[in-house]
């Protein structure tokens, strides 16, 4: 994926600031707020590495389930028409609407 880098199942931005001359990202798809950053490629992906255990060290120490990329739940808003068809077929098949698929 293009300017992302991964670990753990973390998943991290990776942006360069000219200005700054620095390397920086935070940690995607999570409610905290993680970043991290480095002067050179090797530099922001230790950085990364370093911020995600942080975080779970962090987790753990409070006692809190530490957030995951993906929990596989998402909402979507979609017009009436189409979900009254969904739900009215997952009835139809003795479904509830999570359990359609294609």
């Amino acid at each position: 994926m293009k300017d992302m880098i991964h670990y753990k199942g973390y998943h991290g931005s990776a942006h360069y600031s000219d200005e700054d001359q620095v390397f920086f990202g935070k940690i995607e798809y999570i409610r905290s707020l993680v970043n991290y950053e480095g002067t050179t490629v090797e530099n922001l992906k230790r950085a990364f590495e370093e911020a995600v255990e942080d975080y779970l060290k962090l987790c753990q120490n409070e006692g809190i389930e530490p957030d995951q990329s993906f929990r596989r739940s998402f909402n979507v808003r979609t017009v009436r028409d189409l979900h009254r068809k969904a739900a009215l077929y997952a009835k139809e098949k003795g479904l509830n609407l999570n359990k359609v698929d294609t």
